[in-house]
Protein backbone atom coordinates (compact mmCIF):
# COMPACT_ATOMS: atom_id res chain seq x y z
CA UNK A 1 0.00 0.00 0.00
CA UNK A 2 1.00 3.89 -1.03
CA UNK A 3 2.37 6.03 2.02
CA UNK A 4 -1.21 7.93 0.72
CA UNK A 5 -2.97 4.70 1.03
CA UNK A 6 -2.55 4.34 4.32
CA UNK A 7 -3.41 7.78 5.32
CA UNK A 8 -6.60 7.48 3.73
CA UNK A 9 -7.31 4.28 5.59
CA UNK A 10 -6.35 5.83 8.50
CA UNK A 11 -8.90 8.20 8.05
CA UNK A 12 -11.11 5.74 6.98
CA UNK A 13 -11.03 3.51 10.46
CA UNK A 14 -11.68 6.47 12.29
CA UNK A 15 -14.68 7.35 10.28
CA UNK A 16 -15.59 3.42 10.49
CA UNK A 17 -15.71 3.77 14.51
CA UNK A 18 -18.02 7.20 14.82
CA UNK A 19 -21.84 7.87 14.57
CA UNK A 20 -21.28 10.16 11.23
CA UNK A 21 -23.38 7.71 9.41
CA UNK A 22 -26.14 8.54 10.91
CA UNK A 23 -26.48 11.93 9.79
CA UNK A 24 -26.07 10.40 5.98
CA UNK A 25 -29.83 9.82 6.20
CA UNK A 26 -31.44 12.51 7.54
CA UNK A 27 -31.23 14.71 4.45
CA UNK A 28 -32.68 12.02 2.05
CA UNK A 29 -35.20 10.28 4.46
CA UNK A 30 -36.82 14.08 4.97
CA UNK A 31 -36.64 14.91 1.29
CA UNK A 32 -38.04 11.48 0.58
CA UNK A 33 -41.24 12.03 2.67
CA UNK A 34 -41.35 15.27 1.36
CA UNK A 35 -41.99 13.78 -2.37
CA UNK A 36 -44.19 10.99 -1.11
CA UNK A 37 -46.37 13.86 0.75
CA UNK A 38 -46.52 15.83 -2.36
CA UNK A 39 -49.75 16.08 -3.83
CA UNK A 40 -49.09 18.29 -7.13
CA UNK A 41 -49.64 16.26 -10.07
CA UNK A 42 -48.40 16.52 -13.73
CA UNK A 43 -47.76 14.36 -16.62
CA UNK A 44 -45.77 10.90 -16.95
CA UNK A 45 -43.02 12.74 -19.34
CA UNK A 46 -41.79 15.45 -16.25
CA UNK A 47 -43.19 13.61 -12.82
CA UNK A 48 -39.70 12.21 -12.27
CA UNK A 49 -37.95 15.55 -12.73
CA UNK A 50 -40.69 17.77 -11.02
CA UNK A 51 -40.12 15.31 -7.88
CA UNK A 52 -36.70 15.73 -7.93
CA UNK A 53 -36.61 19.23 -8.03
CA UNK A 54 -38.90 19.18 -5.11
CA UNK A 55 -36.69 17.24 -3.36
CA UNK A 56 -33.91 19.40 -3.88
CA UNK A 57 -35.75 22.46 -2.07
CA UNK A 58 -35.42 19.95 0.76
CA UNK A 59 -31.72 18.54 0.43
CA UNK A 60 -29.54 20.39 -1.64
CA UNK A 61 -31.03 24.05 -0.58
CA UNK A 62 -30.65 23.32 3.14
CA UNK A 63 -29.17 20.18 3.89
CA UNK A 64 -26.36 19.43 1.93
CA UNK A 65 -24.27 22.29 2.65
CA UNK A 66 -24.93 22.17 5.99
CA UNK A 67 -23.77 18.24 5.74
CA UNK A 68 -21.28 19.48 3.70
CA UNK A 69 -19.92 21.62 7.26
CA UNK A 70 -20.42 18.89 9.58
CA UNK A 71 -18.41 16.25 7.77
CA UNK A 72 -15.56 18.53 7.32
CA UNK A 73 -15.28 19.81 11.07
CA UNK A 74 -15.65 16.14 11.86
CA UNK A 75 -12.82 15.05 9.83
CA UNK A 76 -11.12 17.38 11.81
CA UNK A 77 -12.43 16.90 15.07
CA UNK A 78 -9.89 14.15 16.72
CA UNK A 79 -7.27 16.04 15.52
CA UNK A 80 -7.95 19.39 17.31
CA UNK A 81 -8.13 17.86 20.49
CA UNK A 82 -5.80 16.37 22.60
CA UNK A 83 -2.84 17.62 20.59
CA UNK A 84 -3.78 15.72 17.77
CA UNK A 85 -2.05 17.48 14.93
CA UNK A 86 1.26 17.21 16.85
CA UNK A 87 0.78 13.26 17.41
CA UNK A 88 -0.01 12.70 13.55
CA UNK A 89 2.62 14.92 11.71
CA UNK A 90 5.27 13.90 14.23
CA UNK A 91 4.61 10.42 12.24
CA UNK A 92 6.68 10.20 9.12
CA UNK A 93 2.69 11.85 7.44
CA UNK A 94 2.73 14.17 4.39
CA UNK A 95 0.87 17.53 5.28
CA UNK A 96 -0.36 16.77 1.22
CA UNK A 97 -1.48 13.50 1.79
CA UNK A 98 -3.24 13.94 5.46
CA UNK A 99 -5.22 16.73 3.81
CA UNK A 100 -6.39 15.12 0.92
CA UNK A 101 -7.10 11.83 2.79
CA UNK A 102 -9.83 14.18 5.00
CA UNK A 103 -11.15 16.14 1.75
CA UNK A 104 -11.37 12.83 0.45
CA UNK A 105 -13.51 11.22 3.11
CA UNK A 106 -15.83 14.58 2.83
CA UNK A 107 -16.73 13.85 -0.54
CA UNK A 108 -17.18 10.51 -0.73
CA UNK A 109 -19.73 11.10 2.16
CA UNK A 110 -21.27 13.38 0.54
CA UNK A 111 -21.57 11.06 -2.62
CA UNK A 112 -23.29 8.82 -0.45
CA UNK A 113 -25.73 11.47 0.56
CA UNK A 114 -26.51 11.87 -3.39
CA UNK A 115 -26.70 7.94 -3.97
CA UNK A 116 -29.37 7.99 -0.98
CA UNK A 117 -31.27 10.26 -2.68
CA UNK A 118 -31.24 9.02 -5.30
CA UNK A 119 -32.63 5.91 -3.47
CA UNK A 120 -35.30 8.07 -1.80
CA UNK A 121 -36.33 9.39 -5.20
CA UNK A 122 -37.11 5.80 -6.83
CA UNK A 123 -38.46 4.76 -3.41
CA UNK A 124 -41.35 7.91 -3.37
CA UNK A 125 -42.00 7.88 -7.32
CA UNK A 126 -43.22 4.09 -6.69
CA UNK A 127 -44.99 4.85 -3.84
CA UNK A 128 -46.89 7.72 -5.63
CA UNK A 129 -47.18 5.06 -8.53
CA UNK A 130 -45.47 7.03 -10.92
CA UNK A 131 -45.91 4.85 -14.31
CA UNK A 132 -43.88 6.42 -17.08
CA UNK A 133 -40.34 5.19 -17.76
CA UNK A 134 -37.92 6.31 -15.47
CA UNK A 135 -35.63 9.41 -17.26
CA UNK A 136 -32.56 7.81 -16.09
CA UNK A 137 -30.10 10.85 -17.62
CA UNK A 138 -32.43 13.79 -16.62
CA UNK A 139 -32.14 12.13 -13.38
CA UNK A 140 -28.45 10.93 -12.77
CA UNK A 141 -26.82 14.25 -14.00
CA UNK A 142 -28.46 16.24 -11.46
CA UNK A 143 -27.61 13.77 -8.75
CA UNK A 144 -24.08 14.06 -10.00
CA UNK A 145 -24.14 17.82 -10.67
CA UNK A 146 -25.40 18.17 -7.16
CA UNK A 147 -22.35 16.43 -5.81
CA UNK A 148 -19.63 17.96 -8.21
CA UNK A 149 -21.39 21.75 -7.05
CA UNK A 150 -20.53 20.76 -3.56
CA UNK A 151 -16.84 20.71 -3.73
CA UNK A 152 -15.83 23.92 -3.96
CA UNK A 153 -17.81 23.84 -0.64
CA UNK A 154 -16.25 21.10 0.85
CA UNK A 155 -12.61 22.66 0.12
CA UNK A 156 -13.87 25.78 2.02
CA UNK A 157 -15.22 23.92 4.56
CA UNK A 158 -12.33 21.75 5.24
CA UNK A 159 -9.88 25.21 5.13
CA UNK A 160 -12.14 26.66 7.94
CA UNK A 161 -12.44 23.63 9.85
CA UNK A 162 -8.72 22.79 9.72
CA UNK A 163 -7.84 26.66 10.75
CA UNK A 164 -10.11 26.63 13.96
CA UNK A 165 -9.60 24.36 16.77
CA UNK A 166 -13.34 24.77 17.77
CA UNK A 167 -15.86 22.36 16.24
CA UNK A 168 -18.82 24.60 16.78
CA UNK A 169 -17.33 27.82 15.09
CA UNK A 170 -17.00 26.30 11.42
CA UNK A 171 -20.69 24.79 11.94
CA UNK A 172 -22.05 28.03 13.10
CA UNK A 173 -20.48 29.97 9.92
CA UNK A 174 -21.84 27.16 7.67
CA UNK A 175 -25.42 27.82 9.57
CA UNK A 176 -25.29 31.74 8.86
CA UNK A 177 -24.22 30.92 5.31
CA UNK A 178 -26.98 28.81 4.43
CA UNK A 179 -29.86 30.59 5.62
CA UNK A 180 -29.69 32.74 2.91
CA UNK A 181 -29.82 29.94 0.09
CA UNK A 182 -33.71 30.88 -0.63
CA UNK A 183 -33.11 34.98 -1.41
CA UNK A 184 -29.62 34.05 -3.41
CA UNK A 185 -31.16 30.89 -5.10
CA UNK A 186 -33.27 33.72 -7.47
CA UNK A 187 -30.42 35.63 -7.97
CA UNK A 188 -29.25 35.51 -11.56
CA UNK A 189 -26.42 37.36 -10.64
CA UNK A 190 -24.98 36.05 -7.19
CA UNK A 191 -26.37 32.77 -7.47
CA UNK A 192 -24.26 31.16 -9.51
CA UNK A 193 -21.05 32.28 -7.45
CA UNK A 194 -22.55 31.82 -4.11
CA UNK A 195 -21.14 28.27 -2.97
CA UNK A 196 -23.79 27.49 -0.49
CA UNK A 197 -26.77 27.66 -3.17
CA UNK A 198 -24.27 25.49 -6.46
CA UNK A 199 -25.57 22.60 -5.00
CA UNK A 200 -29.11 23.65 -5.25
CA UNK A 201 -28.71 24.71 -8.96
CA UNK A 202 -26.97 21.98 -10.28
CA UNK A 203 -29.51 19.89 -9.12
CA UNK A 204 -32.13 22.00 -10.82
CA UNK A 205 -33.30 20.38 -14.39
CA UNK A 206 -32.24 21.91 -17.16
CA UNK A 207 -33.86 24.03 -19.94
CA UNK A 208 -32.76 24.26 -23.23
CA UNK A 209 -29.41 26.07 -22.94
CA UNK A 210 -29.77 27.39 -20.12
CA UNK A 211 -29.20 25.51 -16.70
CA UNK A 212 -32.25 25.37 -14.13
CA UNK A 213 -35.20 28.03 -13.18
CA UNK A 214 -32.86 30.96 -13.49
CA UNK A 215 -31.61 30.18 -17.00
CA UNK A 216 -28.09 30.23 -15.61
CA UNK A 217 -25.61 28.92 -17.99
CA UNK A 218 -24.49 25.28 -17.41
CA UNK A 219 -21.19 26.45 -19.06
CA UNK A 220 -20.86 28.98 -16.45
CA UNK A 221 -21.85 27.31 -13.42
CA UNK A 222 -19.33 24.53 -14.13
CA UNK A 223 -16.53 26.59 -14.87
CA UNK A 224 -17.40 28.81 -11.62
CA UNK A 225 -17.80 25.39 -9.44
CA UNK A 226 -14.05 24.09 -11.08
CA UNK A 227 -12.66 27.66 -10.32
CA UNK A 228 -13.95 27.83 -6.59
CA UNK A 229 -12.74 24.01 -6.23
CA UNK A 230 -9.01 25.11 -7.25
CA UNK A 231 -8.99 28.22 -5.29
CA UNK A 232 -10.48 26.60 -2.09
CA UNK A 233 -8.47 23.86 -2.15
CA UNK A 234 -4.84 25.20 -3.35
CA UNK A 235 -5.64 28.53 -0.90
CA UNK A 236 -6.58 25.51 2.28
CA UNK A 237 -3.67 22.67 1.67
CA UNK A 238 -1.02 26.23 1.65
CA UNK A 239 -2.30 27.05 4.91
CA UNK A 240 -2.48 23.88 6.26
CA UNK A 241 1.29 23.51 4.72
CA UNK A 242 2.33 26.78 7.06
CA UNK A 243 -0.13 25.79 9.92
CA UNK A 244 2.27 25.91 13.02
CA UNK A 245 1.14 22.98 15.25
Amino acid sequence: MTAFGKVLAVEWLKLRKSNIWLLLFVSPVLASLAGVLDAERSTPQIEWVLLLSNMALIHALLFLPLLTGVFAAFVCRYEHTGGGWKQILALPVSRLHLYTAKFLIVVLLLAVSQLLLLGGLLGAGFARGFGGPIPWSQILWPIFGGWLATLPLAALQLWVSAAWASFATPLALNVIFTLPNILVANSETYGPFYPWVQPFLAMLPARDDSFGALHTSLDTLLYVIAGGFVVFFAAGLAYFQRKEI
